[in-house]
C-alpha cells in the first residue's frame, strides 16, 4: 500500500527534490509531502588549489547534478515502477559564502573562490574594523573588498556576485535570489529588517577603494528570501540542464536556495531560539539560535541566520575530517595489502571503537589536522601534521583518540568563546554528519571536548540535500501562517527518535589535557606551513 502511495506521488508530481553541493559529494534527495525520503543519489567531487586559491570546477558541478538526478530517475523507475517526469518543488543547497561573481553576458569573471581560503584577511581585517562587525575571510564582501585591494581586472566588470547555491539556482530558474541563511553569508543581514543592513550597505559604498566603480553593492547581490517564499520555478532551459534526457518537466516551483549550514538546521530541527546544532564532517561548524544579542564582537563568531531569519552565532572551521580521512584510507590499504579488505563503514568503525582503550589525554599524542588554513588557530597554511615526544604512549588507541581531538579542537577553541565569554545557553544540541555513523565514539567525544550534552537524532543521518528537500516542502505545501520551527515540529518531526550523551569527567580532563598541549605547540604547526612550499 505504502508503495503504490508514493508511487501516485511521484506520478503526480507531490515529491521535492533536494540538491546540495557539498565539499565533497554532490547529493540528491526525493521526499514525498511528508518529507519522508523515497529515492537518493551522489556524487564525488574535490575542490582543488590551483595558484594557491581552493576551487571547484563548475562544470564538474554541473555534471554531478545531472549524474545525480539521472540515478534517482532510474532509482524512481526500479522501485516504484512510475516514470520521473514532475517534481512540485526543487530546493538548491551548497557550501556558503565564496565567491562567484560574473558579468552583464553571464559570462564568469574569476573562479569559484570557496569557503576553504584565507586570502582575504587584509579585507576582512578592513571590514570588521568599519562595520563593528565580524566580517570573516570567507564571506563574499571580504572576497570582493580583497579582489579591490589587489586590483583585480575583472572587478568593474560584475554585474551579478552570488554563491554556488545561488548560482545553480540562477541558471535553474532565471532568477538572481538567494535564502536569507547563504545571504547572511554574503553580506550582514539586518534580521528585523530581512534583508542587507542598509547602514553597512552605505558604509562599503563610501570607501574610497570601492567610489571609482560603477555598481552599486545592493545591486549586485542577490535578493534575500526567507524560508517558505516562492523563488521562481524551473524553466525549459533549467529542466534540459537538470535531465539530460529532457523527459522532466518544466514548472516546479523553486525554493529560495541556501547554504549547507541551513540545511543542518532544518534537519536537527534546530531554528528555535536556544537550540543549536553542530555539523561535522570536511569542515565543521556549530550553529547556535540566540535569545539575545552577544555583548561583543568577536573574531571567532559568525553572525549569521537561521532560514526563516533569526540571529544565529556561528563558529566555523576550516578542517575537521579530511585528515583523519587520509589516515584511515591508509589502515584501508593496509588492510587491503593483508587480504583482508574492509568496507569503509566497518573499518571506521573498527578504528573508532579502538579508543575506548585509549589514554584519557590520548597519551600525550599531537595531531593537527590541518589540510588547509585554520582561522580560529592562526594558521595561515595549511600543513598536516602529527606529533609525538619520546614520552608519548603510542599505540592504535591513542593514534585514533589523538586524530578525534583533532578534528574537534578547533571547534572547541571557537565554542568556548560563546559558552564562557558570552554564556550563550542552548536548550538541545544536535550534531550530524559521519563520524557519528559509528554509534557513542564521536558522539562521547564531541561531549567531552565541548563540556555539553550532545544529542544525535535518527534523521540527522539523511544530511542537507534532505534538509533543502524538506525547504521545498515548506515552500511549496507550507501554510502561510505557518512559521518554519512549527512546520518542523508538526509534520517532520513529529516522533523524533535521538540519543543523548552527557560529558563523562575523565573524559573532559582527558581532552583538556589535550587542547592544553594543542595550543602550545600551535608555534610549530604555524612553523612547518611557511617552512615547507607547496610543491603541487
Amino acid at each position: 500500500m505504502e508503495l503504490m502511495k508514493n508511487a501516485a506521488s511521484i506520478e503526480n508530481g507531490e515529491t521535492a527534490l533536494g540538491i546540495e553541493l557539498g565539499s565533497t559529494r554532490i547529493k540528491t534527495v526525493l521526499v514525498n509531502r511528508n518529507c519522508e525520503t523515497l529515492a537518493s543519489a551522489s556524487y564525488e567531487w574535490e575542490n582543488q588549489l590551483e595558484d594557491g586559491i581552493w576551487t571547484y570546477d563548475l562544470d564538474r558541478a554541473w555534471a554531478g547534478i545531472q549524474t545525480c538526478f539521472t540515478q534517482v530517475a532510474a532509482d524512481v523507475r526500479s522501485r516504484y515502477h512510475v516514470s520521473f517526469t514532475k517534481i512540485g518543488a526543487i530546493g538548491v543547497s551548497a557550501m556558503m559564502h565564496g565567491y562567484l561573481p560574473f558579468d552583464a553576458e553571464g559570462r564568469q569573471l574569476a573562479g569559484f573562490r570557496t569557503w576553504r581560503n584565507n586570502i582575504t584577511g587584509e579585507a576582512a581585517d578592513a571590514l570588521t574594523q568599519e562595520f563593528a562587525f565580524n566580517i570573516p575571510q570567507r564571506w563574499s564582501i571580504a572576497h570582493l573588498y580583497q579582489a579591490i585591494l589587489n586590483g583585480e581586472e575583472h572587478v568593474g566588470k560584475i554585474d551579478f556576485l552570488t554563491t554556488l547555491a545561488g548560482y545553480i539556482h540562477w541558471k535553474l530558474s532565471g532568477e538572481k535570489v538567494l535564502g536569507i541563511g547563504d545571504a547572511s553569508g554574503m553580506f550582514p543581514i539586518d534580521s528585523v529588517a530581512g534583508d542587507y543592513d542598509a547602514a553597512m550597505l552605505a558604509k562599503f559604498g563610501q570607501l574610497e577603494k570601492v567610489q571609482p566603480y560603477s555598481w552599486d553593492l545592493k545591486a549586485i547581490l542577490p535578493q534575500v528570501l526567507k524560508a517558505g517564499e516562492k523563488a521562481g520555478v524551473l524553466t525549459p532551459e533549467g529542466a534540459r540542464l537538470l535531465d539530460p534526457s529532457g523527459k522532466l518537466e518544466w514548472g516546479s516551483l523553486m525554493a529560495p536556495p541556501e547554504g549547507d549550514a541551513g540545511t543542518g538546521m532544518v534537519g536537527t530541527n534546530s531554528v528555535r531560539k536556544r537550540t543549536g546544532n553542530i555539523s561535522v564532517g570536511t569542515s565543521a561548524f556549530s550553529m547556535n539560535v540566540l535569545d539575545a544579542p552577544l555583548k561583543e564582537v568577536h573574531q571567532d563568531i559568525d553572525m549569521v541566520t537561521t532560514p526563516d531569519g533569526a540571529p544565529v552565532a556561528m563558529v566555523h572551521t576550516n578542517n575537521c575530517s579530511s585528515d583523519l580521512n587520509a589516515w584511515v584510507s591508509l589502515f584501508g590499504e593496509f588492510a587491503e595489502a593483508m587480504g583482508h579488505g574492509l568496507k569503509p563503514d566497518k573499518l571506521y568503525g573498527l578504528l573508532f571503537n579502538q579508543t575506548r582503550l585509549a589514554d584519557k589525554d590520548a597519551g600525550g599524542l599531537l595531531n593537527y589536522s590541518c589540510l588547509s588554513g585554520e582561522n580560529i588557530t592562526r594558521v595561515v597554511q595549511g600543513r598536516p601534521l602529527f606529533l609525538r615526544t619520546p614520552h608519548s604512549h603510542m599505540n592504535l588507541a591513542n593514534f585514533m583518540l589523538s586524530q578525534l581531538y583533532a578534528a574537534f579542537a578547533p571547534l572547541k577553541i571557537g565554542m568556548d568563546i560563546l559558552v564562557r565569554e558570552e554564556g550563550v545557553k542552548t536548550d538541545v544540541m544536535i550534531a550530524q554528519g559521519g563520524l557519528f555513523q559509528t554509534p557513542v565514539i564521536g558522539q562521547q567525544v564531541l561531549a567531552d571536548a565541548l563540556g555539553i550534552p550532545i544529542t544525535v537524532m535518527e534523521t540527522a543521518g539523511e544530511g542537507g540535500p534532505w534538509g533543502m528537500a524538506v525547504l521545498a516542502v515548506f515552500a511549496k505545501w507550507g501554510m502561510p501562517e505557518e512559521t518554519l520551527a512549527d512546520f518542523l515540529d508538526r509534520h517532520v518531526f513529529r516522533h523524533p527518535e535521538s540519543s543523548t550523551l552527557t560529558p563523562n569527567a575523565q573524559g573532559v580532563a582527558g581532552c583538556q589535557a589535550f587542547i592544553k598541549a594543542y595550543q602550545a605547540g600551535l608555534a610549530v604547526e604555524k612553523k612547518a606551513g611557511t617552512a615547507v612550499k607547496e610543491t603541487a
